[in-house]
């Protein structure tokens, strides 16, 4: 991207009533930003859900004043900028409707050919949680999976810092720009962040800091993601949020089951109840339900037993997988009326049986 085209999509990421959903399909109308910004208001007008408060000050000198001014701040401060359609733009954040067009970022972040998974969770974690969610990354650091969170107080932090001790590539999602850092008190670990990873943001230098940014900021730990993990929450709460959003992109969510008198576990396992999320209680559960494979693995040919003695509740999983080739786990416990929880295990159960196998994207079929 050139530097007059950065400058007119920060231009019209600057605009106060255009999303990047909006910006999205105004851009790909017209042909870039520049173009819109560029092309007549009664063209634009013309567009399906373009209305004139819309692009209400889409052409005030104002946007590309502050977007040069932006561009210095960039450029003073080494900042990587990344277009929706780049090659370095994440991939899965591409897949999401309302992604950013220009993500921000600073560090040394490679996402190419690498696992991705988000931990978020309250900012009151209990000592129970931080002992689960340290176990977590530990355990799946043979993986060498990419930890997103959102560099907050509890959850977050615990999660980024022990991604840093096992070595492994961890990106903070901010809710402002790059210009500054919040919680401040978590300035002391930007520097092991940036060698172990980095930050991304949609936010400029500019921006008012707002609590709502940081909702704003949940689509980007969920899209960033191939699933999200909830590790604690109360009955409301952004990390629930965040498992709502990564439902909607039909990525997988995983939450750490609690006592039913614990109010940090009461959002967990209501997403769990719900049927939003994994009852998540090994570590190996999400390697298992993810299909993720160990690159020192030796592969191996699963060969079905010619006779194999299948449970009840197994041979109607069996029969149903058999009657539909292959199934997705939510699919196949909603249509064979048990929980996904309980399917999880009879699946693991008959993989081990040698008579059904995990495929990508949470699918399984009859061997």
């Amino acid at each position: 991207m050139t530097e007059q085209e950065l400058i007119y999509t920060l231009a019209l990421q600057h605009v106060p009533k255009i999303g990047s959903t909006t910006a999205k399909k105004l851009i790909n109308h017209c042909g870039s930003a520049e173009a819109v910004l560029k092309e007549k208001r009664s063209n634009l007008l013309k567009i399906d859900g373009i209305g004139t408060i819309i692009i209400e000050g889409l052409f005030d000198r104002i946007h590309i004043e502050e977007a040069e001014n932006e561009l210095h701040f960039i450029k003073s401060n080494k900042i990587e900028v990344h277009y929706f359609t780049d090659e370095l733009y994440p991939e899965r954040l591409k897949q999401c409707i309302d992604g950013p067009i220009l993500l921000f970022q600073s560090g040394n972040i490679n996402l190419k050919e690498q696992y991705i998974i988000s931990i978020v969770g309250t900012r009151k974690i209990t000592t129970n949680g931080i002992a689960f969610c340290e176990k977590l990354v530990e355990t799946l650091s043979s993986y060498n999976p990419v930890i997103v969170s959102g560099f907050a107080y509890g959850t977050d932090i615990t999660a980024q810092k022990a991604a840093v001790k096992n070595n492994l590539q961890t990106i903070g999602c901010l809710a402002h720009g790059l210009n500054q850092i919040y919680p401040k008190v978590h300035k002391k670990y930007v520097a092991d962040i940036e060698e172990h990873g980095g930050f991304y943001t949609d936010f400029w230098s500019t921006d008012e800091f707002d609590r709502n940014n940081f909702l704003k900021r949940n689509r980007i730990i969920a899209g960033l993601s191939e699933a999200t993990i909830v590790i604690e929450s109360a009955e409301k709460g952004g990390s629930l949020v965040t498992a709502d959003i990564a439902n909607s992109y039909n990525r997988d969510v995983f939450a750490v089951p609690g006592r039913t008198t614990d109010s940090q576990s009461v959002g967990c396992n209501n997403l769990i109840k719900q049927q939003k999320a994994h009852l998540l209680s090994d570590p190996l559960d999400v390697p298992y339900l993810l299909n993720w494979k160990l690159e020192t693995e030796p592969k191996q040919t699963v060969q079905k037993q010619l006779f194999v003695e299948l449970e009840a509740d197994e041979k109607i999983v069996y029969n149903y997988l058999k009657s539909k080739e292959k199934e997705l786990l939510d699919v196949i416990a909603l249509d064979c009326d048990m929980p996904s929880y309980k399917i999880a295990s009879l699946l693991l159960s008959m993989e081990l049986k040698g008579v059904v196998r995990p495929l990508p994207g949470k699918l399984f079929e009859v061997i």
